[in-house]
Order: C-alpha cells, then sequence, then structure tokens
C-alpha cells in the first residue's frame, strides 16, 4: 500500500583541449508517504528508509547513475507535493489509475497487488461484495485517499460503516481492538502482518474484484511535463528486471511473484 521540486540539473564542463565533458552529480529527489508500509518502506531503529520500494528505487537510480534522496511526506497530500515540486517523483506503492492520470503520469508498473478485505478468524459470517446486504451494518477500516476507501464507500455507501484512518498500522490497531469488523488492505502489503504472531488470529475474508478503478498495476508518479524523467525511470525499471536484480530484490521480502501478468 506514498515527491519532490527536484533540480534536475546536468552540469556540463569542459575537460581539457579535447572538449569532453562529464555530467556533475544528479540528485533525485523520491517521495515516500511519512508512514510506514512494511514491506515495501519502513523506517529503521536509525531513522533511515529500507524495504522493498527503497532497495527498488537505489537500482533504479544505480542504473540512471543518479543519487536518490528520499523526502517522506503525508500520503493524503502526496500528489500536491508532487505538484508544488517539493521533490520529483512519487515512489510510494500508488496505484496507477485513470483519475490519477488526469492529474500525473506514471511509469509503467513496477508491481501489482489485489485488494482484500481482512477480519478475525472468529467471526463467521460470510461476506460477499456482490451482495451488499451481507455488509449490513460492518464497520470497515480504510485508509484515507486510498483506493479502498474510495471502493468501500462507493460500493456500500448506506450500508457499511467505513472508517478513514491515516495509516494502515491505525487500521490494524482499530481491527485488533474490536472497533472494526474488518480492514481493507493491499494483499501483499497486509501479508506481512498476517504472517506475525499478533496476525494469526486474522485472514482474509474477501478479495475484491478487479475493476478499473483499481487501475494498472503500482508505478512512480511524475509531473505531467517531466516526459524525459518518466521515459529515464522507465527505460531503468525495464533494465532491472531484464538484469535478474528485480528478482533477487524481490525475494529478500516474498516468496511470490509480485508483479503480475
Amino acid at each position: 500500500m506514498k515527491k519532490i521540486l527536484i533540480a534536475l540539473s546536468i552540469l556540463v564542463a569542459p575537460l581539457g583541449a579535447a572538449g569532453t565533458s562529464m555530467a556533475a552529480d544528479e540528485v533525485l529527489r523520491f517521495g515516500v508517504a511519512a508512514e510506514p508500509y512494511a514491506p515495501f518502506s519502513v523506517k529503521d531503529a536509525s531513522g533511515k528508509w529500507q524495504g522493498w520500494e527503497i532497495d527498488l528505487m537505489n537500482a533504479v537510480c544505480a542504473e540512471m547513475k543518479a543519487k536518490c534522496e528520499i523526502v517522506d511526506i503525508a500520503w493524503d497530500g502526496i500528489i500536491p507535493a508532487l505538484l508544488e515540486k517539493k521533490f520529483d517523483v512519487i515512489w510510494s506503492s500508488m496505484s496507477i489509475t485513470d483519475k490519477r492520470k488526469e492529474v500525473i503520469d506514471f511509469t509503467d508498473k513496477y508491481y501489482y497487488s489485489a485488494n482484500v478485505l481482512v477480519g478475525a478468524k472468529a467471526d463467521t459470517r460470510v461476506f460477499d461484495v456482490t451482495k451488499p446486504d451481507t455488509f449490513q451494518g460492518v464497520s470497515v477500516a480504510a485508509q484515507n485517499a486510498s483506493l479502498q476507501a474510495t471502493y468501500m464507500q462507493e460500493k456500500f455507501a448506506g450500508v457499511a460503516d467505513v472508517k478513514l484512518y491515516p495509516t494502515l498500522d491505525d487500521e490494524i490497531a482499530d481491527l485488533q481492538a474490536g472497533r472494526v469488523d474488518l480492514m481493507a488492505a493491499s494483499a501483499i502489503q497486509i501479508s506481512d502482518f498476517l504472517k506475525k504472531p499478533e496476525g494469526q488470529g486474522y485472514e482474509i475474508k474477501v478479495e475484491m474484484p478487479h475493476e478499473k478503478m483499481f487501475g494498472y498495476g503500482d508505478g512512480g508518479g511524475v509531473r505531467k511535463e517531466d516526459v524525459a524523467l518518466r521515459d529515464r525511470l522507465n527505460a531503468a525499471i525495464k533494465a532491472v528486471r531484464a538484469s535478474g536484480e528485480y528478482d533477487t530484490i524481490t525475494k529478500r521480502y516474498f516468496d511470490f511473484d509480485i508483479y503480475g501478468d
């Protein structure tokens, strides 16, 4: 289930009589949602960002021979921050959707995840997204400004009680406290919680259908005018996949393919 005005200036200086030139160090600023999003992006005890998406970012930047810097920002303000040029690339598990493409552009996808509803194993009710009445009076947690929240609000308005939270951790906390019946999340993202001891009492209850509103996978977001940057990122993502490094990175965190078709 997270940017920055980047001075993408390339300074060229002549070297010697032959007129050879080289680019000065280039810094690309990547916007990452400030909250933990394990195993994609999490700060360690020292405050350093780590995770699958961070490793991929580093590999992509190495391919482009560019230096990466991370700017963290609240998820619900991440697109405005990109447009305000507070960073250059949204690199935070953002789904590529037609609605978002009206405002910003995207790289090619770099992974795909289904969307699910998670609840307690002890809850034996049957939830069926094709039958809204099965959600009558059910409280569902979803992250603010997420596609899962939009889906639940649009499909089950007046039926389910959709409660919005700033972070996934807040969703999980209320699920564990029994303040909500279900929580909506990315299947890949929530798999980390379900594997932990504290997640053993919970399970995926529903996989949401792959509707158009959920988009075309997750990728990097860029400003519409930054066509050259988008193309460079696409070339780097493709090269990292072709070299096998993408698979090497993925195996550090997952025991299954997360790229999809």
